[in-house]
């Protein structure tokens, strides 16, 4: 596959769009940060996007504190799709079958008849969407944050018919309102790979080209808070809809070679210390009070890994490094409050710990933890 075609698409993707095609690659999940006035835009926007950039089904879970597990399970459903694949083809289907059975029930030899059967968990045509976008998750009840973990985790969804098997591109989106991300389970937010904070200026390109949004609606925002761009600065959104109902921007098998290039990204000695240094200055930080997981840590180095492909290259960069912390913490870090920092134990006044700490919010700890770390030359 001509790995520069596919470097050339990818420099013409919005940061929206690199966001979902990280995930993709990666096969992991995230948190899309938008203003309230552009709750139901981007979550449009996110619905284009995986049609016509990425030929992929979608599904959008309108979360509240009314929102019941049942309610959950049966909307991240679509009508089959036509993807055999899932995070269960690659096992026989006798193991498949095992799998799902409850573990007092492992001992137990399967019956003939069901061990010659194909793995079907589904009864039905309906199947989980490619991506899943849960609009306000924030606002739905612990029972359903503990099904949404259990979907990431275990990539299988109970419902009261049948067990339905997630496909094997597949993503989960987490729609939220800026400053809402806690609220969500913090075993939750630490599954979950990536935060992107979508700026109002960046637009909504693909409901722009397809007349859905007029520009002055596409550029409203009452609050525009900095965010490093994920990959490259906005470009315009000049692209034509050429591939509108037609072939996907970026086809799966594209998307299956940058996923195998990412065990052969090469790390040097010095960038590996890097990014521990990183972890290390993090975690010790005085205004961090927890969330700089080992789970944090492993999706550091594979978001770095991810994004070494997208730049054309096959090691990882320092820059790259930096760039991937900017997007692994923002939604896991713990800030801690003046009655519970460190320094407290050796005697610190507490209102000059107050005044310390007062304003600082999570990506003020990521600068600071970037400008201690030597950069490698």
């Amino acid at each position: 596959m001509d790995h520069d075609a596919v470097a050339d698409k990818v420099h013409s993707l919005s940061n929206l769009e690199l966001a979902a095609l990280l995930c993709l690659v990666a096969e992991q999940h995230c948190i899309v940060e938008a203003d309230p006035s552009q709750l139901d835009a981007v979550a449009q926007e996110l619905q284009v996007i995986t049609t016509n950039v990425f030929g992929l089904s979608s599904a959008v879970l309108d979360c509240s504190d009314k929102t019941t597990v049942d309610h959950f399970g049966n909307d991240l459903l679509v009508d089959d799709n036509g993807d055999d694949s899932s995070y269960f083809s690659h096992v026989p289907p006798h193991s498949r079958l095992v799998s799902l059975l409850p573990q007092t029930l492992l001992l137990l030899p399967p019956p003939p008849a069901l061990s010659e059967r194909p793995f079907s968990p589904l009864e039905s045509t309906k199947s989980i969407a490619n991506i899943v976008i849960a609009k306000n998750l924030n606002q739905s009840r612990s029972q359903v944050h503990i099904q949404a973990l259990e979907l990431i985790r275990n990539k299988r969804i109970y419902t009261r018919n049948a067990v339905h098997a997630a496909p094997k591109r597949f993503v989960f989106v987490a729609l939220l309102t800026p400053d809402s991300t806690d609220q969500l389970d913090v075993h939750l937010r630490d599954q979950i790979f990536i935060s992107h904070y979508h700026q109002p200026e960046d637009g909504l390109p693909n409901l722009e080209d397809a007349g859905y949004v007029d520009d002055d609606a596409a550029s409203l925002a009452s609050v525009v808070r900095p965010s490093t761009p994920l990959l490259w600065p906005r470009r315009k959104p000049t692209r034509a809809l050429s591939y509108l109902m037609c072939a996907a921007l970026i086809c799966r098998q594209e998307i299956s070679s940058l996923t195998k290039r990412i065990p052969h990204i090469r790390f040097s000695s010095e960038v590996r210390a890097y990014l521990q240094n990183i972890v290390v200055f993090m975690r010790l930080h005085r205004a961090v009070a927890g969330g700089v997981s080992p789970q944090a840590t492993r999706h550091f180095e594979l978001l770095v890994r991810a994004l070494a492909p997208l730049h054309g290259l096959d090691f990882v960069t320092p820059s790259l490094v930096a760039l991937a912390a900017r997007k692994i913490y923002p939604h896991r870090i713990v800030l801690t409050t003046p009655e519970n920092e460190r320094s407290l134990q050796w005697g610190s006044d507490i209102e000059a710990v107050r005044q310390m700490l007062d304003g600082v919010v999570v990506e003020d700890v990521i600068d600071d933890v970037l400008a201690q770390v030597e950069v490698p030359l």
